[in-house]
Protein backbone atom coordinates (compact mmCIF):
# COMPACT_ATOMS: atom_id res chain seq x y z
CA UNK A 1 0.00 0.00 0.00
CA UNK A 2 1.10 3.31 -1.11
CA UNK A 3 2.16 5.92 1.79
CA UNK A 4 -0.52 8.12 2.77
CA UNK A 5 -0.40 11.23 2.57
CA UNK A 6 0.28 13.24 5.52
CA UNK A 7 -3.50 15.44 6.68
CA UNK A 8 -4.62 17.43 9.55
CA UNK A 9 -6.99 15.67 11.52
CA UNK A 10 -10.98 16.40 9.97
CA UNK A 11 -12.79 15.69 13.38
CA UNK A 12 -12.37 19.52 14.26
CA UNK A 13 -15.20 19.72 17.05
CA UNK A 14 -12.90 18.17 19.80
CA UNK A 15 -10.93 20.29 22.27
CA UNK A 16 -7.94 18.63 21.16
CA UNK A 17 -8.57 19.72 17.45
CA UNK A 18 -9.36 22.90 18.33
CA UNK A 19 -6.06 23.42 19.89
CA UNK A 20 -4.34 21.52 16.84
CA UNK A 21 -6.16 24.60 14.68
CA UNK A 22 -5.11 27.17 17.07
CA UNK A 23 -1.05 25.75 16.81
CA UNK A 24 -1.45 25.74 13.27
CA UNK A 25 -1.99 29.62 13.25
CA UNK A 26 1.59 29.78 15.09
CA UNK A 27 3.31 27.21 13.12
CA UNK A 28 2.09 28.20 9.62
CA UNK A 29 2.04 25.08 6.91
CA UNK A 30 2.84 22.44 9.42
CA UNK A 31 -0.18 20.61 9.98
CA UNK A 32 1.16 16.78 9.98
CA UNK A 33 3.82 18.03 12.04
CA UNK A 34 1.60 19.53 14.60
CA UNK A 35 -0.54 16.43 14.68
CA UNK A 36 2.56 14.05 14.99
CA UNK A 37 3.73 16.44 18.00
CA UNK A 38 0.54 16.04 19.71
CA UNK A 39 0.22 12.21 19.03
CA UNK A 40 3.67 11.89 20.31
CA UNK A 41 2.66 13.43 23.40
CA UNK A 42 -0.92 11.37 23.87
CA UNK A 43 1.30 8.26 23.55
CA UNK A 44 3.15 9.37 26.55
CA UNK A 45 6.23 9.13 24.38
CA UNK A 46 9.24 11.93 23.64
CA UNK A 47 9.66 13.81 20.50
CA UNK A 48 13.38 14.61 18.53
CA UNK A 49 13.04 17.43 16.36
CA UNK A 50 16.03 17.64 13.88
CA UNK A 51 16.31 20.39 11.51
CA UNK A 52 18.20 23.59 10.81
CA UNK A 53 18.12 26.49 12.77
CA UNK A 54 15.12 28.90 12.32
CA UNK A 55 12.40 27.03 11.49
CA UNK A 56 10.59 26.73 14.33
CA UNK A 57 11.56 24.10 16.20
CA UNK A 58 12.01 25.93 19.63
CA UNK A 59 8.75 27.79 18.99
CA UNK A 60 7.01 24.28 18.54
CA UNK A 61 8.01 23.14 22.06
CA UNK A 62 6.85 25.94 23.88
CA UNK A 63 3.50 26.43 21.71
CA UNK A 64 2.46 23.36 23.10
CA UNK A 65 3.41 24.19 26.70
CA UNK A 66 1.22 26.98 26.37
CA UNK A 67 -1.99 25.76 24.87
CA UNK A 68 -1.62 22.08 27.07
CA UNK A 69 -1.18 24.39 30.28
CA UNK A 70 2.18 22.26 31.20
CA UNK A 71 5.11 23.76 33.41
CA UNK A 72 7.95 24.77 30.52
CA UNK A 73 11.53 24.47 31.13
CA UNK A 74 14.22 25.07 28.85
CA UNK A 75 17.55 23.60 28.63
CA UNK A 76 20.34 24.82 26.40
CA UNK A 77 22.50 21.94 25.58
CA UNK A 78 26.39 23.07 25.21
CA UNK A 79 29.40 21.45 25.18
CA UNK A 80 30.15 22.68 29.05
CA UNK A 81 26.71 21.65 30.29
CA UNK A 82 26.92 18.86 33.34
CA UNK A 83 24.39 16.35 34.51
CA UNK A 84 23.79 18.54 37.62
CA UNK A 85 23.06 21.27 35.76
CA UNK A 86 19.64 19.63 34.48
CA UNK A 87 18.76 16.51 37.41
CA UNK A 88 19.80 19.37 40.05
CA UNK A 89 22.10 18.27 43.24
CA UNK A 90 22.40 18.16 46.47
CA UNK A 91 23.85 21.26 47.94
CA UNK A 92 24.83 21.77 52.22
CA UNK A 93 22.91 24.82 53.84
CA UNK A 94 24.79 26.16 56.65
CA UNK A 95 21.93 27.81 58.78
CA UNK A 96 19.81 24.33 59.05
CA UNK A 97 22.48 22.37 59.52
CA UNK A 98 21.54 19.70 57.02
CA UNK A 99 21.94 18.38 53.09
CA UNK A 100 18.78 19.52 50.53
CA UNK A 101 18.17 18.96 47.25
CA UNK A 102 18.07 21.33 44.48
CA UNK A 103 16.03 20.07 41.81
CA UNK A 104 17.18 20.96 38.00
CA UNK A 105 14.92 21.81 35.13
CA UNK A 106 14.39 18.25 34.57
CA UNK A 107 11.62 18.07 36.94
CA UNK A 108 9.46 20.21 34.80
CA UNK A 109 5.95 18.66 32.56
CA UNK A 110 7.34 19.61 29.36
CA UNK A 111 11.56 20.12 29.16
CA UNK A 112 12.88 21.55 26.09
CA UNK A 113 16.58 20.10 25.60
CA UNK A 114 17.43 22.61 23.02
CA UNK A 115 20.24 21.56 20.48
CA UNK A 116 20.95 18.62 22.70
CA UNK A 117 23.56 17.36 20.50
CA UNK A 118 25.78 20.38 21.44
CA UNK A 119 26.26 19.23 24.79
CA UNK A 120 28.78 15.79 25.45
CA UNK A 121 27.86 12.27 25.69
CA UNK A 122 28.24 12.39 29.20
CA UNK A 123 25.52 15.38 29.72
CA UNK A 124 23.12 13.63 27.35
CA UNK A 125 23.44 10.48 29.32
CA UNK A 126 21.57 12.41 32.25
CA UNK A 127 18.45 12.15 30.28
CA UNK A 128 18.04 8.53 29.94
CA UNK A 129 16.77 7.64 33.41
CA UNK A 130 14.60 10.63 33.17
CA UNK A 131 13.28 9.43 29.82
CA UNK A 132 13.19 5.89 30.55
CA UNK A 133 12.00 5.67 33.87
CA UNK A 134 10.29 9.10 34.80
CA UNK A 135 12.45 9.81 37.41
CA UNK A 136 15.67 10.52 38.34
CA UNK A 137 18.33 9.12 41.11
CA UNK A 138 20.39 11.20 42.96
CA UNK A 139 22.95 10.17 45.23
CA UNK A 140 20.74 7.17 45.96
CA UNK A 141 17.74 8.73 46.25
CA UNK A 142 15.29 8.47 43.32
CA UNK A 143 13.06 11.36 42.89
CA UNK A 144 9.39 10.82 40.53
CA UNK A 145 9.22 13.28 37.51
CA UNK A 146 6.23 15.29 37.12
CA UNK A 147 2.91 13.73 35.22
CA UNK A 148 2.59 14.26 32.42
CA UNK A 149 6.18 14.43 31.15
CA UNK A 150 7.18 15.03 28.19
CA UNK A 151 11.07 15.71 26.47
CA UNK A 152 11.08 17.58 23.13
CA UNK A 153 14.91 17.66 22.19
CA UNK A 154 15.71 19.41 19.23
CA UNK A 155 19.19 18.88 17.44
CA UNK A 156 20.91 20.47 14.39
CA UNK A 157 22.13 18.11 11.75
CA UNK A 158 25.32 16.32 12.44
CA UNK A 159 27.24 18.05 9.88
CA UNK A 160 27.06 21.25 11.67
CA UNK A 161 30.13 22.20 13.42
CA UNK A 162 29.95 21.10 17.14
CA UNK A 163 27.79 18.26 17.54
CA UNK A 164 27.92 15.28 18.97
CA UNK A 165 25.76 12.60 18.07
CA UNK A 166 23.48 10.85 20.04
CA UNK A 167 23.94 6.94 20.45
CA UNK A 168 21.64 4.25 19.32
CA UNK A 169 20.22 3.97 23.31
CA UNK A 170 19.54 7.84 23.39
CA UNK A 171 17.73 7.89 19.84
CA UNK A 172 15.61 4.79 20.94
CA UNK A 173 14.34 6.75 23.86
CA UNK A 174 12.44 8.89 21.13
CA UNK A 175 9.29 7.45 20.14
CA UNK A 176 9.32 9.95 17.22
CA UNK A 177 11.94 11.84 15.28
CA UNK A 178 10.92 14.57 13.01
CA UNK A 179 11.59 17.64 11.16
CA UNK A 180 9.54 20.54 10.16
CA UNK A 181 11.43 21.81 7.28
CA UNK A 182 10.93 25.10 5.25
CA UNK A 183 7.69 26.39 4.61
CA UNK A 184 5.80 26.56 1.68
CA UNK A 185 5.61 30.04 -0.28
CA UNK A 186 2.21 31.12 1.31
CA UNK A 187 2.51 30.15 4.61
CA UNK A 188 6.07 31.90 4.59
CA UNK A 189 4.37 35.29 3.27
CA UNK A 190 1.87 34.87 5.77
CA UNK A 191 4.81 34.34 8.75
CA UNK A 192 7.22 37.53 6.96
CA UNK A 193 4.18 39.62 7.14
CA UNK A 194 2.53 38.45 10.25
CA UNK A 195 3.36 39.46 13.68
CA UNK A 196 6.30 38.12 16.04
CA UNK A 197 5.66 34.63 17.09
CA UNK A 198 7.36 35.45 20.23
CA UNK A 199 4.40 37.71 20.70
CA UNK A 200 1.73 35.61 19.88
CA UNK A 201 3.25 32.72 22.25
CA UNK A 202 3.01 35.41 24.94
CA UNK A 203 0.04 36.12 24.98
CA UNK A 204 -1.27 32.60 24.21
CA UNK A 205 -3.33 31.05 27.24
CA UNK A 206 -4.05 27.13 27.81
CA UNK A 207 -6.85 25.37 25.71
CA UNK A 208 -6.80 22.12 27.78
CA UNK A 209 -6.57 21.40 31.44
CA UNK A 210 -3.68 18.76 32.49
CA UNK A 211 -6.43 16.93 33.93
CA UNK A 212 -8.13 16.28 29.93
CA UNK A 213 -4.93 15.04 28.69
CA UNK A 214 -4.35 12.92 31.26
CA UNK A 215 -7.58 11.35 30.69
CA UNK A 216 -6.88 11.51 26.37
CA UNK A 217 -3.10 9.67 27.25
CA UNK A 218 -5.56 6.83 29.60
CA UNK A 219 -7.91 6.64 26.29
CA UNK A 220 -5.20 5.92 23.98
CA UNK A 221 -4.14 3.14 26.06
CA UNK A 222 -8.03 1.57 25.31
CA UNK A 223 -7.82 1.95 21.19
CA UNK A 224 -8.46 -1.63 19.66
CA UNK A 225 -5.45 -2.82 17.78
CA UNK A 226 -6.59 -6.12 15.73
CA UNK A 227 -4.53 -9.08 14.82
CA UNK A 228 -5.01 -7.97 11.36
CA UNK A 229 -2.82 -4.68 11.76
CA UNK A 230 -0.27 -6.75 14.51
CA UNK A 231 0.53 -9.12 11.81
CA UNK A 232 1.40 -5.63 8.91
CA UNK A 233 3.58 -4.21 12.21
CA UNK A 234 4.96 -7.72 12.25
CA UNK A 235 5.55 -7.80 8.56
CA UNK A 236 7.67 -4.32 8.73
CA UNK A 237 9.64 -5.26 11.39
CA UNK A 238 10.65 -8.46 9.59
CA UNK A 239 11.32 -6.74 6.16
CA UNK A 240 13.62 -4.42 7.99
CA UNK A 241 15.39 -7.76 9.58
CA UNK A 242 16.29 -9.75 6.51
CA UNK A 243 16.61 -6.74 4.10
CA UNK A 244 19.77 -6.01 3.44
CA UNK A 245 19.87 -2.54 3.50
CA UNK A 246 19.82 -1.94 7.16
CA UNK A 247 22.43 -3.11 9.31
CA UNK A 248 20.01 -4.02 11.93
CA UNK A 249 15.79 -3.91 12.20
CA UNK A 250 13.43 -2.83 14.15
CA UNK A 251 13.19 -4.20 17.56
CA UNK A 252 10.29 -5.72 19.64
CA UNK A 253 10.95 -2.22 21.03
CA UNK A 254 10.28 -0.38 18.60
CA UNK A 255 7.35 -2.87 17.60
CA UNK A 256 5.60 -1.36 20.87
CA UNK A 257 6.17 2.34 20.10
CA UNK A 258 5.03 2.25 16.30
CA UNK A 259 1.33 0.71 17.66
CA UNK A 260 1.17 3.62 20.95
CA UNK A 261 2.35 6.05 18.30
CA UNK A 262 -0.52 4.56 15.98
CA UNK A 263 -3.00 4.23 19.02
CA UNK A 264 -2.72 8.07 19.44
CA UNK A 265 -2.57 9.19 15.68
CA UNK A 266 -6.61 6.76 15.54
CA UNK A 267 -7.28 8.82 18.46
CA UNK A 268 -7.01 11.93 16.84
CA UNK A 269 -8.71 11.03 13.77
CA UNK A 270 -11.62 10.31 16.07
CA UNK A 271 -11.34 6.42 16.08
CA UNK A 272 -11.18 3.94 19.10
CA UNK A 273 -9.47 1.43 16.21
CA UNK A 274 -6.32 1.56 14.54
CA UNK A 275 -6.25 0.83 10.91
CA UNK A 276 -3.20 0.23 9.02
CA UNK A 277 -3.24 3.85 7.81
CA UNK A 278 -2.52 4.90 10.64
CA UNK A 279 0.31 2.74 11.04
CA UNK A 280 1.78 4.28 7.76
CA UNK A 281 0.96 7.61 9.16
CA UNK A 282 3.30 7.27 11.87
CA UNK A 283 6.05 4.72 10.48
CA UNK A 284 8.44 7.18 9.06
CA UNK A 285 8.83 9.23 12.33
CA UNK A 286 8.85 6.05 14.67
CA UNK A 287 11.19 4.08 12.59
CA UNK A 288 14.13 6.58 10.37
CA UNK A 289 16.05 6.91 13.90
CA UNK A 290 15.66 3.52 14.73
CA UNK A 291 17.14 2.29 10.77
CA UNK A 292 21.00 2.13 9.98
CA UNK A 293 21.27 1.83 6.60
CA UNK A 294 24.06 -0.09 5.56
CA UNK A 295 27.03 2.52 4.40
CA UNK A 296 25.34 5.35 6.14
CA UNK A 297 26.08 7.65 9.02
CA UNK A 298 24.90 6.08 12.43
CA UNK A 299 21.66 8.26 13.70
CA UNK A 300 21.15 9.76 10.06
CA UNK A 301 17.38 11.03 9.79
CA UNK A 302 16.56 8.95 6.49
CA UNK A 303 12.65 9.35 5.88
CA UNK A 304 13.07 8.02 2.34
CA UNK A 305 14.30 4.93 3.38
CA UNK A 306 11.48 3.77 5.63
CA UNK A 307 9.21 5.20 3.07
CA UNK A 308 10.40 2.12 0.87
CA UNK A 309 9.95 -0.27 3.35
CA UNK A 310 6.18 0.90 3.56
CA UNK A 311 5.77 0.73 -0.35
CA UNK A 312 7.33 -2.75 -0.30
CA UNK A 313 5.43 -4.44 2.41
CA UNK A 314 1.84 -5.23 1.67
CA UNK A 315 -0.92 -4.97 4.06
CA UNK A 316 -2.05 -8.72 5.07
Amino acid sequence: MPFIKPRLASSASTPVHQLMRRADEVILGKQHAIQQAVACLLARGHLLIEDLPGVGKTTLAHLLARLFGLQFQRIQFTSDLLPADIIGATIYDRNAGSFHFHPGPVFAQLVLADEVNRATPKTQSALLEAMEERQVTVEGDTRPLPEPFFVVATQNPGSQIGTFPLPESQLDRFLMRIQLGYPDRAAEHELLRGVDRRDILRDMQPMMAQEDLLALQRQVDHVHVADAVVDYVQALMDYTRSSEQFHSGLSPRAGLALLRAARAWALLEGRDAVLPEDIQQVFVSVSCHRLHAVGGTPGQHEPRLATQVLDNVPVP
